[in-house]
Parts: C-alpha cells; sequence; structure tokens
C-alpha cells in the first residue's frame, strides 16, 4: 500500500475539519451581533445553520477521501494506518478531541456505521485533555469592596450598545450577594471569569465562580438586550440553577471556543455533576458530544452489573422505550409496526427527531442522541426484554455470539414520566407540576411546536422538577395548524353520534377537547383550570399563531421568574 495516500487521506481528513470548525467559528462570532442587533430572526437561523455544518463537512470530507482512493477495497491495515497518521497530526491541535469525533463521523459515513473497532476510531481519546488550561480564558477580580469589584468586572464586557443603568442592576446583584451569610463577612472578594461571552436566544451570559476564604459558588450573569440597552437581568448562585441553564433541553450556546476543552474544563469547576457529555453539547459541539456520551456509556457499563430492561411508564405505540436502571439515559427504538391509530411512517419519524434537534426547544424538549449499529453485551439483556424487542422491532436486531447489536436507537435522558409522577405527587406538587406543564405547553407553542399527543406519559419530570416533552412523533409547527372552536350543535342529539356531525380537515385542531382527555382526575382538573384554562380557548393559540407570524418571540428564562429582577 503506498503509505503517501494514508498521509494524504488523513491530511484531507484534517483539511476539511479545519474547515468546517473555522466555519462554525464564524456562525458563532456572529452571536455578539445579533444580540447588540436584537435580531432574534437571525439567531434561530444561526442556530439551525452551525448544526447542518457538520454533516456538510462530514459529506465533503467522505467524497474527497473516495475520490482519492478510488475503487480501492476497504482495508483494515489502510483504514488503521489513516487513523495514526491523523493522531500525529492532531499532537498540537488544541481541538483535537472534536477532531477525532470528525474522523469518526467521516469513517463511518464511509463505511456505512461497520466495522467499529478501536484500532480504526477513536472510540477512547488519542491523549488526555483533563490539563487543558482554561486559565487562559480567565480573568480574576479582587476587591474588598464588592461594588467596586462588579464595576470593575462588568467594564471588561464591552458591547456596541450601552448599559442600561449599570449602577442600578449592580446595587441589585450586592443586595442578592449580600444575603448569604458568609459572603458579608469576606475581607476580600475574589471573582474569576471565563472571558467569551455565551449567547442563547435573546440572552447573552457572563459565566464565572466566586471562590474567596473557603467560600466558593458558580455565579452567573444574565444579560438582556432591552429596547437597544443591556440590561443584567439576574445574578445565579446556585449550583442547581445554573445546571439547568447547561440542560438537556435547551438550544446549543453559541460561545466562541477554539478551544472547547479549556471551557469545558472550567464549567466542571462550576457544576462537578455535569458530564463530559452534557457539557461539550451544551456549547454546541454536540457530534462530540455524541463521543462522549459513547465513552461514559463504556464506562458506566464496564463498572455496573444490572440487567437492561423495559422503561417504566406506558408502553408507546411508535417507539420501544428500555433502560438501564443504574444509568440515567433511556434508549429507544422504533417499531417495527405502529399500533393503532398512529398513522406515520419511519421517515417521518427519524424527520420529527430532526427537526427538534435544530429547533430552538425552549427548556421543554429533550435534547437525543442517534445512533447506528451500538453493540451489547446479550447476558445484560433481561429475557422479557429481549422478547419485547424480538416482537416489536426484530428488523433492526442481530444477535451474533454474546452480542446484541441494535442498528438505529436514539438515547435521551431519562426522567420519571408525567402520568407516573402524578399518581405518587401530594396536592402542593400536583399544583406545581401541572403548572409546569402548562407551561412547557406554552412556551413550545410560542417556538412555534405544537406537541400533537399531549398526553400526560409523553412528557417527563426532570431531577429539578421542570416538566419537558419527549415523545415527537406526532410534533408539527404552530404555523401549519388550523386551531378552531367546537361548532355548536342545532341537535342535542348530535352530541351522542360516534363521528362529528360538521366536516375537520387534517390540521384542523379543536383546544376545548383538551380537557376530555387530559384531565381525568378531579384535582388535576381543578388545578390545571384554574392556571391554564386559556389552554382550551381557540383564540389563545390563534393569537400565538399571529404572533410567530410576526416574528416575535416569546421570552422564556431558564431561571425561575423571581430570580429575575423585575423591579427595576
Amino acid at each position: 500500500m503506498d503509505q503517501r495516500m494514508e498521509h494524504q487521506a488523513a491530511h484531507a481528513m484534517l483539511q476539511r475539519f479545519n474547515s468546517f470548525y473555522q466555519c462554525f467559528l464564524e456562525v458563532t462570532r456572529g452571536a455578539k451581533q445579533r444580540f447588540e442587533d436584537a435580531d432574534w430572526m437571525s439567531v434561530q437561523l444561526a442556530s439551525r445553520e452551525r448544526i447542518r455544518l457538520y454533516d456538510h463537512h462530514v459529506t465533503e470530507a467522505r467524497a474527497a477521501i473516495k475520490a482519492l482512493t478510488g475503487h480501492m477495497q476497504r482495508s483494515d491495515a489502510f483504514c488503521a494506518a489513516v487513523k495514526s497518521h491523523y493522531s500525529e497530526l492532531l499532537t498540537q491541535h488544541e481541538n483535537f478531541e472534536v477532531a477525532e469525533s470528525f474522523f469518526n463521523s467521516v469513517y463511518q459515513r464511509l463505511f456505512h456505521h461497520r466495522y467499529i473497532e478501536e484500532n480504526q476510531l477513536f472510540i477512547r481519546p488519542s491523549r488526555c485533555s483533563k490539563l487543558f488550561d482554561y486559565q487562559l480564558l480567565t480573568c480574576s477580580h479582587q476587591n474588598t469592596h464588592l461594588e467596586s469589584l462588579l464595576h470593575t468586572l462588568f467594564d471588561n464586557y464591552s458591547f456596541s450598545i450601552a448599559y442600561e443603568d449599570l449602577a442600578r442592576d449592580i446595587a441589585f446583584i450586592c443586595q442578592r450577594l449580600l444575603q448569604i451569610p458568609q459572603l458579608s463577612d469576606q475581607q476580600l472578594h475574589k471573582i474569576t471569569m471565563l472571558t467569551p461571552v455565551f449567547y442563547r436566544n435573546k440572552a447573552a451570559y457572563l459565566i464565572g465562580q466566586y471562590q474567596s476564604e473557603g467560600l466558593s459558588f458558580p455565579i452567573v450573569f444574565p444579560l438582556l438586550n432591552q429596547q437597544g440597552k443591556v440590561a443584567i437581568d439576574s445574578v445565579l448562585i446556585d449550583t442547581d440553577e445554573v445546571s439547568i441553564i447547561f440542560g438537556f433541553a435547551r438550544s446549543y450556546f453559541m460561545v466562541d471556543a477554539p478551544a472547547p476543552r479549556r471551557i469545558v474544563n472550567f464549567l466542571k469547576q462550576l457544576l462537578p455533576n455535569k458530564t463530559d457529555y452534557e457539557l461539550f453539547t451544551a456549547i454546541g459541539c454536540q457530534k462530540h458530544g455524541k463521543t462522549e456520551l459513547y465513552r461514559h456509556y463504556l464506562n458506566h457499563l464496564h463498572n455496573s452489573t444490572d440487567q437492561f430492561e423495559l422503561a417504566p411508564g406506558i408502553k408507546g405505540m411508535v417507539m420501544t422505550v428500555f433502560t438501564l436502571p443504574s444509568y440515567d439515559v433511556v434508549f429507544k427504538i422504533i417499531k417495527d409496526e405502529f399500533t393503532p391509530p398512529k398513522d406515520v411512517s419511519h421517515a417521518i419519524v427519524k424527520e420529527k427527531y430532526r427537526l427538534v434537534k435544530q429547533h430552538d426547544r425552549v427548556g421543554r424538549m429533550a435534547d437525543t442522541q442517534e445512533f447506528s449499529n451500538v453493540e451489547f453485551p446479550l447476558a445484560r439483556f433481561s429475557q422479557s426484554l429481549l422478547d419485547e424487542l424480538q416482537t416489536v422491532a426484530p428488523s433492526v436486531l442481530s444477535i451474533e455470539g454474546e452480542s446484541l447489536t441494535i442498528k438505529h436507537l436514539y438515547i435521551e435522558r431519562k426522567m420519571i414520566p408525567l402520568n407516573m409522577y402524578l399518581d405518587q405527587a401530594d396536592e402542593a406538587q400536583t399544583r406545581q407540576v401541572i403548572d409546569e406543564y402548562g407551561n412547557a405547553i406554552k412556551q413550545l407553542a410560542a417556538a412555534n411546536i405544537f406537541p400533537g399527543d399531549m398526553l400526560f406519559k409523553n412528557f417527563g419530570v426532570t431531577r429539578h422538577g421542570r416538566v419537558v416533552f419527549y415523545d415527537y412523533d406526532e410534533i408539527s409547527y404552530m404555523t401549519e395548524c388550523n386551531f378552531r372552536e367546537l361548532p355548536k350543535s342545532q341537535y342535542p342529539e348530535d352530541m351522542w353520534d360516534y363521528q362529528p356531525s360538521f366536516s375537520v380537515g387534517p390540521n384542523d385542531i379543536f383546544p376545548e377537547e383538551f380537557a376530555t382527555f387530559l384531565l381525568g382526575k378531579p384535582t388535576v382538573k381543578q388545578v390545571f383550570q384554574e392556571l391554564h384554562q386559556d389552554l382550551f380557548q381557540a383564540n389563545y393559540w390563534q393569537q400565538l399563531q399571529r404572533n410567530i407570524e410576526k416574528g416575535l418571540f416569546e421570552d422564556v428564562y431558564p431561571y425561575r421568574r423571581r430570580r429575575r429582577f423585575i423591579n427595576r
């Protein structure tokens, strides 16, 4: 085999990766201008464009490798040599981890997700990245006077638009921080901030850490563009609150990160319970997040002994879902045939999941990672689960020796199904979670998403008590729906008819009917009607449609409204 071809293939791969990541950074760096201009439509478009860049450049890399190798038959030795040369090229590369994931993607595109072997793929990272110095991206501020420190801190972040009232907002921040007993006794305040700004939707976030004299906590300042002025909307210092900002149900951040590992290493200081895959995904490197998820799963599998089993809850009509009890994700497989009355195809289901990946999830739709040809140890599958999979999805299963391979599946964060949560909830929990459910529907609708199947079983409750939608086979854009009031019948006996006495179009939706299939329990019905009665009114949905058509985007905050400086 000509070694020059091996070198050329490795160089071609890295050239395509560098081109991809440069385009990725160009889109990302436009976030500052979009925030300053309050160009929220472009924010949505840029988010989708950046996600699509990856597949585009992987396709280009695949074409380049095929053109180079021609009709040469696949060779284990050649593939291993290309990987080896590629590793050498990455020795001094600051973004070698994401580059390795790019290599994996091209390889799997070339060979249709087959021949997944460690000597030919970066199943493990080629070198340690934990020591990447995040201090290159930070700036530390210290002062005996907290207010002066904060003025210096915000002076480091410049925008083309002025602060609305910086002194006022700093006073709000000081008031909130000094409510911490230990902080008011500090002789010297010290805050270390990441210099890159995190942008998402209509907000910018300054991320840092307060750390002085034995006191340490994350500190996040959300910034808003208020009529052409920058306003500090809150200060977040609780680890759980900051964790939600980086949650799995939100769009990816735009943050200038030529070496994303440095950002991730800093964030892990703030959020030690967050995994690498969660943080890489949160800052937009979702394909490398997928690699890190697979590595995390393999490590957990190696260090656990429990068996995979069917996930608790009502069985889905389109998907079958299983889990490993000791692991915090679920595995979702599309059934070969769907339970009536579901009337969708496999292609449509996959398209719905792609739609969610690219759409603004507003904290209310779970992110998913799509995998092909995932190998599982057969002995770890309970017999009941194996029987179920062989019954409902035999076409995607392959058993060889001690291994079970699933040709296509989605991995998603594990949550408590809302219907199961309500079965165990007390009065206060019921009220809180029903309010969350109603808010989830409203925020999805404002983001141009109609869930379709709104049954409680299709929503989950996170460990933070937030309600998140996770069943996507019936979602549609709000702008595709026709919300109608139920026509008033002239004849009382019509109420007993199985078929409606009026014409119904394929996209017609009657919000008045929601109560019929949602509110079976009296306690739930009472709370829902008190808090979200407007969801049963067609004019509420019609107004949302008009807002969407005008390009009006509702403010959705990844923190509780009570945390906002709303009395400014």
